[in-house]
């Protein structure tokens, strides 16, 4: 059977591209059409869209969320806020989805094809690397920046036991002295507060460190409010807060992805760092987790050392380029 390809906009492909997403092994949230409509509508200026869907028959096999700058194709995002990026195609068809992707990109005459934040299993790096080969264009990859990734036991004392002697030490001294000052913690998927947790989210973010503070410039604020709202409407979004004393001192922004947690971002008042309270939010995300029945807590691109102290292991990323000869 034939395979077409069109060309379109992110309105018209969102119900097929969550179908899609579903019969993927992994449904990460950088994979999904609202972070990708929310990054083009903040980021999109000066660049063409090139959103492209491959058919086999009446059927959705592929999606590539591609953009061109210049004589530069990549794919939509970055890898600033973009902590993973790859095409979405269904299990199988990959290799006849990017034969079509590449025959249609041939004749619009770009020299290159940028792509980052790929993991070892991406799309890309099993199918379009070889195919770039194979039609003689040149192909670089090289690891980027690595990806802490946790799995998870099914009882919170077994993840302790799985910490160092030091880690384990230092996390349970920690907890039990949060614990004798009295907290909350809380995991809310959106809803009607949305708006308002957000402004502590912004609020906790903004009392950290500068190199923080310099990140969420306005433009950013507003992808991550409208990313929020995004992510909660797809049923991704757990927004996590510490409280002490009737007060957030901390927030974590997390994503859940079928049997995944990802930690994307984090803020704490500074004030009340004697209690750790930064670090045993995270924590609290992880037992979080571990109670769902997630089999794996994802730290997300960054070798912070706070990750290998709550036991992330390095996955690690990829950037690929595809140059013509």
């Amino acid at each position: 059977m034939s395979y077409s390809i069109e060309v379109g906009g992110f309105s018209s492909l969102e119900e097929g591209w969550r179908g899609l997403l579903q019969a993927c092994s992994e449904c990460h949230v950088f994979f999904s059409p609202g972070w990708h409509r929310t990054w083009w509508q903040h980021f999109g200026v000066g660049r063409e869209l090139l959103l492209l869907s491959v058919h086999r028959g009446g059927e959705l096999v592929g999606i590539a969320p591609l953009m061109r700058e210049g004589d530069t194709i990549s794919l939509v995002g970055s890898d600033d806020v973009c902590d993973y990026m790859d095409f979405i195609a269904r299990p199988g068809e990959e290799r006849a989805f990017l034969t079509a992707v590449l025959d249609h990109l041939e004749p619009l005459g770009w020299r290159q094809v940028e792509l980052h934040s790929l993991l070892p299993h991406s799309v890309a790096l099993g199918h379009l690397v070889p195919l770039a080969r194979e039609r003689g264009h040149h192909v670089e990859t090289a690891q980027e920046d690595v990806s802490p990734q946790l799995m998870l036991p099914a009882h919170w004392d077994d993840y302790l036991e799985g910490l160092t002697r030091k880690d384990r030490h230092e996390m349970r001294r920690k907890m039990r002295r949060l614990s004798q000052e009295g907290y909350r913690f809380s995991m809310v998927e959106g809803g009607e507060g949305l708006h308002r947790d957000m402004e502590d989210f912004f609020s906790l973010f903004a009392r950290g460190r500068d190199e923080k503070r310099g990140f969420m410039t306005d433009q950013m604020r507003g992808f991550f409010r409208d990313m929020a709202s995004a992510t909660a409407e797809e049923g991704y979004l757990r927004l996590a807060f510490l409280e002490v004393a009737g007060e957030r001192v901390a927030a974590a922004l997390c994503f859940d992805c079928r049997d995944h947690l990802h930690l994307y971002n984090s803020g704490y008042d500074p004030a009340h760092s004697a209690l750790s309270v930064g670090l045993l939010c995270k924590a609290l995300c992880i037992r979080e987790g571990i109670l769902q029945g997630k089999r794996r807590f994802d730290f997300l691109r960054g070798a912070e050392s706070y990750k290998y102290h709550m036991g992330g292991e390095d996955v690690p990323l990829y950037r690929c380029l595809v140059s013509r000869r």
